[in-house]
């Protein structure tokens, strides 16, 4: 089991290391907090990096010593699942830029107020850019806001990695409330409406054109309040390819398919979770056998079929 809030690195000659990363909105940070990370650091062996999402990361850990690490930030370890919204990019905007056409401080610190790490059918990112320039890559993001002259303009569906994609705009020239009720509503979509899968995969499977109509009409018929965001506790993998393999009352094997598993067996998500098993919407992760994913992980796959058939099979045991 991984020690809490704190994930796996690598693995080298049977050695674990660990990593941990203090939440930093919008990367902004005192001078006395920079200190403090520099001095555990070193205490305990570490090194910082400079993440893409505005943090810093504390690398090279010991699994003993994450707990002591997080008491000596003083903070409460940075949970969240892996299927949440990771990260809020920020850009200076108007408050630090002389190109900045927007507070893109303001709206992206309130964002990430309301989302951060709030559990979603799949890992959400979302960017805040002042200006057009985009510093804060809004265009790759699942949520992406771009200030102009005009307001706020809203895209939807970007992501970067092994399956790019950049957003389609949504919205054009909106206010502050506009824009923090357009995407309450965004969000309240895709959490009643997707599968374990990225904001731009579900824009794919259902149409653009549908979802700008459905998203839109609930934002015109609301002006002044925001879409309340469904429940959605077990979400399930959407198809990309042939039947899954595996069927109700079959055992997991060694070579069952993530998607299959989490979509026959929902129940099964939160141990894939324990195991430190956690990016469950990446395309390429859905797509692995079990075997292959413990590999990746540093874990046994009978460990793991044991584990998940204890939980997918207890009706049949019973």
């Amino acid at each position: 089991m991984l020690p809490k809030g704190a994930n796996l690195q690598k693995i080298r000659n049977g050695v674990r290391t660990y990593a941990v990363t203090p939440h930093l909105p919008g990367g902004f940070v005192k001078p006395e907090t920079l200190e403090t990370y520099a001095r555990v650091a070193r205490e305990y062996g570490g090194t910082l990096k400079l993440t893409s999402a505005q943090r810093i990361m504390i690398t090279g850990l010991k699994a003993e010593d994450i707990d002591n690490v997080w008491a000596e930030l003083g903070m409460q370890p940075a949970m969240g699942f892996a299927n949440c919204v990771r990260s809020v990019k920020i850009c200076p905007g108007i408050a630090f830029c002389k190109r900045g056409k927007q507070d893109s401080v303001k709206l992206g610190l309130e964002l990430d107020r309301r989302y951060i790490k709030k559990e979603m059918p799949s890992r959400l990112k979302i960017g805040v850019s002042g200006c057009p320039n985009s510093c804060a890559e809004a265009i790759i993001k699942d949520i992406g806001v771009i200030g102009t002259d005009e307001g706020w303009d809203v895209y939807v569906g970007g992501s970067a990695g092994a399956h790019p994609r950049l957003a389609d705009k949504l919205a054009a020239g909106l206010d502050y409330d506009a824009t923090l009720r357009l995407v309450d509503i965004i969000v309240g979509y895709y959490k009643r409406h997707a599968d374990i899968e990225r904001l731009g995969q579900f824009i794919d499977r259902i149409g653009l054109e549908k979802f700008r109509v459905d998203v839109l009409a609930e934002f015109a018929a609301a002006p002044s309040a925001a879409a309340p965001a469904a429940a959605h506790d077990a979400p399930v993998p959407a198809r990309t390819g042939d039947e899954p393999r595996l069927k109700a009352g079959d055992s997991i094997a060694a070579d069952s398919i993530i998607a299959d598993i989490i979509r026959v067996y929902p129940e099964t998500i939160p141990v894939l979770r324990g195991f430190g098993m956690g990016c469950l919407g990446c395309p390429s992760a859905a797509g692995e056998a079990l075997e292959k994913a413990a590999g990746i992980h540093g874990l046994e796959v009978s460990d793991l079929t044991v584990a998940l058939n204890k939980v997918a099979l207890k009706e049949e045991k019973q």
